[in-house]
């Protein structure tokens, strides 16, 4: 039969954002065969809008030998569902899947990349949010262009501000954007919970949470309080950036939070005149810290004077440059990093009801 015979080359097709192939990622729902056609449902794990068009055509000349010239209709579509991160955490009203974006370091630019897989999952069809975690130095709200907003209150619940299909929620937002933030640690836990639970965040397929450098108060108290889903590491290539990078793996990894990968940004440089390609900081630093860890290589960002420019006019390059090759790479891994989620074991918390013994 023809069913056999395409689950069976489906098992060779070996997906790039999956990594793997489709009957083991359980992604193929059923395989229909009729006089006139064969009929092929996939679901994905993940949103895939942009990547639509080129599965499709990827798929149909994959099978094209077993269909006997029979034509091939293919269903196509995403169900992004919540996922377990640490054990034993119930996840939170209206949001599906946290992700953080961590680095143990400053200045790698891991805002810049935080914001930018935001609105890449956002452009992939995905609902999204975004919160800013960094009290001391809050930044997404010049990212996104909002510096001057302000919330509104209702029922003690804060409305997150919207820009570019996002909604996101900063300190920034709430205090004068020059006031210095002359907090002890925990009061920053405290400030994160509440940025959290009393945001009125609306039907999110993920919030991503932009932390600040370090592995103290608000890392631990992500970690330990909030259902975390998985986190993404950035880096640069530079052995100096990999000392403090590996201290944010390794906290992780005792609090038992999944890694989804690396994100290498700053990978390289070209120059605007010749195109020469410079590796400023080093090469090879996100393979090195992703093999130590025995995780995937989500990205590797260009060091590019456009992304500084745009993202810090707050018209960050995946919604103002879609299609630079910038833009792309934190398509790509955006895209990574929710299939490599989408691999994990679904949250069903939320699907049983709480018995109360009186």
């Amino acid at each position: 039969m023809v069913q056999k015979d395409i689950e069976s080359r489906l098992t060779q097709f070996r997906d790039p954002y999956l990594e793997t192939d489709l009957v083991s990622a359980k992604v193929v729902k059923n395989i229909a065969e009729s006089r006139d056609e064969i009929t092929l449902d996939i679901v994905l794990g993940f949103p895939h809008r942009n990547y639509e068009i080129e599965l499709r055509t990827a798929l149909a000349a994959f099978l094209a030998p077993v269909m006997n010239g029979r034509p091939l209709k293919i269903n196509l579509s995403s169900r992004i569902e919540p996922h377990a991160g640490k054990q034993g955490m119930a996840g939170l009203p209206n949001i599906k899947n946290i992700i953080a974006v961590a680095s143990g370091k400053g200045g790698v630019g891991k805002s810049t990349v935080a914001v930018n897989l935001a609105l890449a999952l956002a452009g992939e069809g995905a609902n999204v949010g975004i919160l800013d975690a960094d009290i001391y130095g809050p930044s997404q709200p010049m990212m996104l262009g909002a510096i001057d907003e302000k919330p509104v209150i209702e029922n003690r619940k804060i409305e997150p501000i919207v820009r570019h299909g996002i909604q996101s929620m900063s300190i920034g937002f709430l205090v004068d954007g020059t006031a210095a933030m002359v907090w002890r640690g925990a009061m920053l836990g405290k400030a994160l919970e509440q940025l959290i639970h009393d945001t009125q965040w609306k039907a999110l397929d993920y919030l991503i949470v932009d932390l600040p450098p370090g592995t103290g108060d608000v890392q631990l108290t992500l970690c330990q309080k909030i259902p975390v889903s998985g986190a993404v590491v950035v880096t640069t290539p530079q052995d100096l950036a990999l000392l403090d990078v590996t201290r944010a793996c390794e906290m992780f990894t005792k609090l038992n939070v999944p890694m989804l990968g690396i994100i290498e940004n700053m990978s390289v440089y070209h120059c605007q005149n010749c195109g020469h390609a410079a590796h400023i900081f080093g090469t090879g630093g996100g393979a090195k810290l992703a093999h130590e860890f025995g995780l995937s290589v989500l990205g590797q960002i260009p060091l590019e004077m456009r992304i500084r420019e745009l993202t810090d006019g707050g018209n960050p390059p995946v919604v103002c440059e879609p299609d630079s090759h910038y833009a792309k790479a934190f398509t790509v891994a955006a895209r990574k990093a929710a299939a490599k989620l989408a691999l994990q074991p679904k949250d069903y918390s939320a699907k049983f009801p709480k018995i109360v013994v009186k």
